[in-house]
């Protein structure tokens, strides 16, 4: 879309992508000129100085690869143009500046919740959502002794979206300044969320401030629940009116307005009438939906799918610690995003979406809605939940989802002691239960265990795999490698834990 009209793209390929994605995408544009990857490849988390190193090694491969590029444009996967681009050159061409948000780090309201001081006097190094036990351990530990740090005396934190336009004599600045301050590149490491402020911050100290219009030239909108609003096929006007060049995200499955959006990037003749009314069209229906007068549907929705391209992986087990020590491996292992008994277990660890995570009782009346937003806040396509196997109807209702859907039966032994706790726990009995109430009681409750394993088995799900607990371990390898669709070697090494399935 873009090389077509002679302009350029410089690739960082995420190395948590399978090598034969890699290896495709880079044989299809190894003719064109105008393409460049990235020197080195790195695995990418959200959050993560990871995505500021990664950008820096694809904006190094640019200015070596094309002496001639202007500008240098940040974008994602998720981004496509609404201007042609003899719109945006003349666009860009007209006023010599940097694109970049860059508000005041501790004076601007840039952050509305959660971490702000915090996400720099204290160091970071894990990641808050595929790894959040250890980050708030180390965040506890760092806040219990005392052990803050000072941002390097010279540097003023800037704060701003991570889509950005900078000139190429700043991005040079930027390198040249990236290679003489390994101090401030020291301090940025272990920051937390560091795409929002290290560019931001580095283009404040090195270039003048009339040289800098702070705003993005992306068209990005977000609900009140903090997430990012995707656009299909039917919103082409809309975009167009924007007073933007490009906008995210684009959905996948929005083919067409890809297919439109290309022909016009290359079309010169293209002209434009700039309304810009997207963000206060959102604002007005999104009011409306609250105040109960929705008229139609809302033009920005996808169907209530969670998406066809994204894959849900639900692990079901009765004996909800073992199903959580193999999610807890799952997660050290394959670093997929993985949430325990989200819609059985009020004190689930959730992030803040708006309060629809707030009980039980939304989370599985909002569930679809729940889901698509965990997915959008991890930032994948392949999400792992667990579930009790007595939450047949949720079951149901994601399998027959228009998501890939699959499903890991996780089917342990019963002891007639593990049974008794289990009464004790759910209020079926106490400790003062007499013996023989609980020997009447025990087959009662293994019968209903055993119902719930038939309902399951009965709706003849389409990924339905059964792990047993007397299976070997070859056996228990064998359908990870198919659940998770992994190597044999990371499936073995999940399973390498003594005491899985130990009460």
């Amino acid at each position: 879309m873009l090389t077509a009209v002679g302009d350029y793209i410089s690739i960082h390929f995420d190395a948590r992508a399978k090598p034969e994605h890699f290896e495709r995408i880079k044989t299809q544009l190894a003719s064109n000129p105008n393409v460049a990857f990235a020197r080195k490849r790195i695995k990418c988390g959200w959050g993560e100085w990871s995505l500021v190193q990664a950008t820096l090694y694809a904006v190094e491969a640019a200015v070596d690869a094309f002496p001639r590029a202007t500008h240098f444009y940040m974008l994602s996967g998720d981004c496509a143009p609404i201007k042609s681009a003899s719109y945006a050159h003349e666009f860009l061409d007209s006023a010599d500046v940097d694109y970049i948000e860059s508000f005041d780090y501790f004076e601007s309201d840039w952050i509305k919740t959660g971490m702000k001081e915090e996400r720099l006097i204290y160091r970071h190094f894990f990641n808050e959502r595929t790894q959040p036990k250890r980050f708030y351990a180390s965040y506890n530990l760092q806040t219990k002794l005392g052990l803050t740090r000072e941002i390097p005396r010279d540097i003023q934190v800037q704060i701003g979206s991570q889509w950005w336009c900078l000139r190429r004599r700043t991005i040079e600045w930027i390198i040249d300044f990236t290679r003489k301050r390994r101090d401030v590149m020291r301090f940025f490491r272990t920051t937390w969320i560091p795409d929002e402020t290290f560019f931001q911050t580095l283009v404040r100290h090195l270039v003048p401030e009339k040289e800098i219009s702070t705003r993005t030239l992306t068209f990005l909108m977000f609900t009140d629940y903090g997430m990012p609003v995707t656009f299909y096929n039917d919103h082409y006007d809309l975009l167009l009116g924007q007073d933007y060049l490009f906008s995210r995200k684009i959905s996948p499955e929005a083919l067409e307005l890809k297919r439109r959006l290309g022909t016009l990037y290359a079309d010169d003749m293209a002209e434009f009438q700039i309304s810009n009314e997207g963000r206060s069209l959102f604002k007005f229906l999104s009011a409306r939906g609250r105040d109960g007068r929705r008229f139609a549907s809302r033009f920005w929705e996808t169907e209530s799918s969670l998406g066809r391209e994204r894959e849900l992986m639900i692990v079901v087990c009765k004996k909800w610690h073992v199903a959580k020590r193999l999610l807890d491996r799952i997660r050290m292992v394959t670093n997929l995003p993985a949430i325990e008994y989200l819609f059985n277990e009020e004190g689930t660890a959730l992030p803040d979406l708006g309060g629809i995570q707030g009980t039980l009782a939304k989370r599985t009346r909002h569930r679809r809605a729940l889901m698509r937003m965990l997915f959008d806040y991890y930032e994948t396509d392949r999400l792992i939940v667990c579930m009790d196997p007595g939450s047949i109807d949720l079951l149901q209702d994601f399998c027959g989802d228009r998501a890939t859907t699959k499903l890991l039966e996780v089917q342990c032994d019963f002891t007639d002691d593990y049974l008794i706790g289990h009464a004790m726990r759910v209020g079926l009995a106490g400790e003062q239960t007499p013996e023989d109430t609980l020997d009447r009681l025990l087959p009662t409750i293994r019968g209903d265990m055993t119902y719930e394993s038939d309902c399951i088995r009965d709706s003849e799900f389409e990924n339905h795999l059964i792990l047993r607990e007397s299976d070997e371990d070859d056996q228990h390898a064998d359908l990870l490698m198919r659940f998770l669709d992994i190597s044999r070697e990371k499936a073995q090494e999940i399973t390498q834990q003594d005491h899985l399935f130990a009460d």
